[in-house]
């Protein structure tokens, strides 16, 4: 009797173990369904992409969304030589590219930022943040700006200028 109830409990425990791998790899198997393959990616088809403007940044950028609702605008400006934006700010970030030409920006305290073609920047947001953009060059500046703004914002507000020459 003892020996038939050890065969009994040996039988259960191999049946319990072809369970356990059992339900391991079909676990496993549906684990599997869930991770993305590239045996399984379908190619793209019909899409094209063009590269408009590309720009390194001097350090890290620092972009910070408005709270609430954001309205995201992509805009191309053209300063021609001579010209320049006048003061303003923004009620939200910008992060710019400067395609062509260089860029001689004056900053709200009165620093300089002079950003050639092929470099990146961005314009904090706030009136804190006034500042001016000038094209000093011979040929005309062209940006290629991301505006991040609270929905329903102006792209710019006007803002009195400042005297840095008063400031020297």
């Amino acid at each position: 009797m003892k020996a038939g109830r050890q065969q009994e409990s040996r039988g259960r425990r191999i049946r319990q173990g072809r369970l356990a791998k059992a339900l391991v790899t079909g676990g496993c198997v549906a684990v599997l369904g869930f991770v993305p393959s590239a045996a399984v990616a379908t190619p793209g088809s019909g899409v094209s992409g063009t590269v408009v403007a590309e720009g390194t940044s001097a350090g890290k950028l620092k972009v910070k969304t408005p709270n609430g609702r954001t309205d995201v605008t992509f805009r191309t400006i053209t300063v021609e030589p001579g010209g320049s934006t006048g003061w303003h700010t923004h009620s939200g970030q910008l992060i710019a590219v400067v395609k062509s030409g260089t860029l001689t920006r004056t900053l709200d305290d009165c620093s300089v930022e002079v950003t050639p073609a092929g470099s990146s920047f961005i314009e904090p947001s706030g009136a804190d943040h006034r500042h001016i953009g000038r094209n000093l060059g011979t040929e005309p500046v062209v940006l290629w700006v991301t505006y991040l703004l609270p929905q329903g914002s102006a792209l710019s507000d006007d803002a009195d200028e400042v005297d840095c020459d008063a400031r020297k």
